[in-house]
């Protein structure tokens, strides 16, 4: 089976944190569970809806038109119970054994990174004590990760960072890339093959947590100035050694994304990665607007995102809004309701200058097999966005 060919991998730098043989197994045996999880397990929940809970459906003449609908008829189905509770708790377990290898190689990790940022030579970190971590991220432990992003146990004040990169190592069981960049790889290069006109010399990462998609960017234009900007201070802090240590010249700087202090179109590429759906739709419309703002005449706003429900269909949107009933993600399923295309225009994109595509992972494709997959234009289909075998992401954004 597919979940048995995939592990978490070593990421390449320095603050990678092998732990002892036992912290290894238990890792492996999360990512593994995992990876069955979304893909053996989640077909036999398919197919107990297409064969038993839709036909019960049409028998009943209830309405199947969204994932909500799907939702409410399959939730009290044993097998529905049993993947949501098994997810539920291999997430915690995902948290729980980064955390054990962190802690218990807190004092060498600490070590490693004052010794990466004395010796620095070119990625620079600001940040700003006033600052306040704004209520999305405070109020939550997304993602169920105690703590959340900006964790900062004493000294160790980048644990946060560390969580979240050896947490969505384990947690992504090898779909995210050797340095958990693919998605960031996979964006830049799509915009550089299908656009190789456009030469960006200022791009920014808004929610760029640790820089892990930072870095693809300025790896695809070496040329640009490239800098990640998020709230957490644990992340930047983190994120910032990461890129020191890995040689990539990006900078980091602790900003809020709906409310930039860059001045007016002074950027060429503004990005994110499953950011969005971080966010309230009150502030998600903040943030287009201020991408808008800051953008450069034939600047791009480029997100990578979940497809939104009206493009899936009613199975496959239930499938992806799960995270908003039982992962922490109270803002998950109120984006992904929205309409993309309107949102964008009340940011002040023009409708004729919107773009929307589908790419596969490019890290795992040589790249002339990748030039040759993007010449056609790819349709949604169950594997968007979804870690599981086929994936592919989605991207949209707008030119100026």
């Amino acid at each position: 089976n597919f979940w048995r060919k995939i592990m978490p991998q070593p990421l390449k730098h320095s603050l990678y944190v092998k732990g002892t043989s036992e912290q290894q197994s238990k890792q492996d045996f999360v990512s593994g569970l995992r990876g069955f999880l979304l893909n053996d397990m989640a077909a036999n929940m398919k197919e107990c809806f297409e064969s038993e809970v839709q036909p019960q459906m049409i028998r009943d003449q209830k309405k199947l038109e969204t994932g909500e609908d799907v939702h409410d008829a399959i939730k009290s189905k044993n097998v529905f119970k049993f993947y949501s509770s098994m997810r539920y708790n291999a997430q915690e377990m995902v948290w729980r054994n980064a955390l054990r290898a962190i802690h218990e190689s807190k004092n060498e990790l600490d070590s490693r990174i004052n010794a990466i940022k004395n010796g620095q030579s070119a990625s620079k970190l600001h940040l700003d004590p006033s600052l306040a971590i704004p209520k999305n991220v405070s109020s939550v432990d997304v993602h169920l990760a105690p703590g959340s992003y900006y964790r900062e146990d004493g000294s160790a004040n980048w644990v946060g960072g560390a969580l979240y990169d050896h947490g969505l190592n384990i947690f992504s069981f090898g779909m995210m890339g050797s340095n958990l960049d693919d998605i960031g790889q996979s964006m830049a290069q799509y915009i550089r093959k299908k656009f190789p006109d456009f030469a960006p010399k200022t791009i920014l990462d808004l929610g760029c947590t640790i820089g892990h998609n930072t870095c693809a960017w300025k790896i695809t234009y070496p040329e640009a100035e490239v800098e990640g900007i998020d709230v957490a201070p644990a992340c930047l802090r983190y994120g910032n050694a990461r890129a020191l240590d890995q040689g990539v010249d990006v900078n980091f700087k602790q900003m809020d994304a709906s409310a930039l202090s860059l001045e007016n179109e002074s950027v060429d590429v503004v990005f994110s990665s499953m950011f969005l759906h971080e966010l309230s739709v009150k502030n998600i419309k903040r943030v287009l607007a201020e991408a808008h703002r800051v953008l450069r005449p034939g600047g791009l706003m480029l997100h990578m995102e979940l497809p939104p429900n009206d493009s899936l269909e009613p199975y496959d949107a239930f499938y992806l809004d799960w995270d908003a009933y039982y992962n922490n993600e109270p803002f998950y399923k109120a984006f992904r309701d929205q309409d993309f295309t309107q949102l964008r225009i009340d940011a002040g994109f023009q409708k004729d200058k919107l773009i929307e595509f589908i790419t596969p992972q490019y890290t795992y494709m040589d790249s002339e097999s990748y030039t040759k997959a993007i010449e056609v234009d790819a349709d949604f289909d169950e594997n968007t966005g979804r870690l599981a075998e086929g994936i592919q992401w989605f991207g949209f954004g707008a030119w100026k």
